[in-house]
């Protein structure tokens, strides 16, 4: 990722253009706004996952509201495209978990998705966090979720399943540019697909990249574990080249703390060699106060968590 802000330069004009009439920040403005943001990234960044998901529905606005009142630094979705090439706020690939709908989320409209109710199953499963209100929560789309809380949040967004959804990357740029969000330094986008952030990077390098990966054991009982997508080796063989290769497009990397709740698959000596390499690293997805402060005592960047209500409490 390149992050050379003299490709700035100050203008006598006041404002400058994106093409098809998006007003911009002047260009020294925009340059301000990137390295504030870069600045803002090296220290401790509270990421709601999916919203204050441990709260409200998951990418609803009810959890994205809380945890914009909770003061979290980076509201985290995961982006998607319907069948009619909308952008929308979803996790899975199916709509089964989380709408009263059934199949795979690509093949509905927007319109289609929209009449789905997003909310009820929480109720079901958090009965501690449940609301009357929210079987009448709506799928959002990205423009939705700007739109409602502008460029001074925010967004930690994820290409998800970016194969399944051919020019994801594309439409997503435009859109983040159409608002301003790049410029504003507001966005981040991660990915587990690495050819994902290469597109992104190549067509606007100005986005911070985070590469996520996912360690596991490649075999039930077996203490070698692995990377899901390979783009690094197992923790235990991971060495600087693995977090130099990275470097070279992402400023950092976004991991799993453990597997199946249980094993734990990195450790400080791994944050402490990600660091020493240039990235930063961000964990997810962390909702025990335990974990968070063993993970504050490591010194890493950035924690994902459901809660951002306790996170914030940690830290503050």
């Amino acid at each position: 990722m390149h992050f050379d802000l003299s490709c700035f330069r100050r203008v006598s004009i006041p404002l400058a253009f994106l093409g098809g009439g998006a007003l911009l920040l002047p260009l020294s403005a925009q340059a301000d706004a990137l390295q504030q943001q870069l600045d803002d990234l090296q220290n401790l960044q509270v990421i709601a996952h999916r919203g204050a998901s441990g709260h409200a529905p998951e990418q609803t606005l009810p959890a994205l509201k809380l945890a914009h009142e909770m003061e979290a630094d980076y509201l985290e979705l995961d982006i998607q495209m319907t069948a009619d090439g909308e952008l929308v706020a979803f996790h899975d690939e199916t709509i089964d978990r989380t709408t009263d709908g059934e199949g795979e989320l690509k093949d509905f409209t927007l319109e289609e998705l929209k009449a789905l109710d997003a909310g009820s199953w929480f109720n079901a499963s958090s009965q501690e966090h449940a609301d009357d209100a929210f079987p009448e929560v709506q799928i959002l789309t990205l423009g939705e979720i700007i739109e409602h809380f502008g460029t001074d949040t925010r967004y930690y967004l994820e290409t998800k399943s970016p194969e399944l959804y051919p020019g994801i990357e594309e439409a997503l740029v435009d859109e983040l540019e159409a608002h301003g969000l790049i410029q504003a330094g507001a966005a981040v986008i991660q990915s587990f697909s690495q050819p994902s952030l290469l597109e992104i990077q190549a067509l606007n390098d100005d986005v911070p990249l985070i590469q996520l990966v996912w360690y596991y054991p490649e075999d039930n009982g077996d203490e070698r574990l692995v990377e899901w997508t390979g783009v690094t080796p197992g923790p235990s063989e991971i060495d600087d080249s693995d977090f130099q290769a990275i470097r070279k497009y992402a400023l950092g990397i976004g991991t799993n703390l453990t597997y199946d709740d249980e094993r734990q698959v990195i450790d400080a000596a791994f944050v402490e060699q990600a660091q020493a390499n240039d990235l930063l690293v961000h964990v997810y997805t962390i909702n025990e106060t335990e974990d968070m402060r063993m993970l504050l005592d490591w010194g890493v960047d950035g924690i994902f968590t459901d809660f951002p209500d306790r996170l914030n409490a940690l830290v503050q």
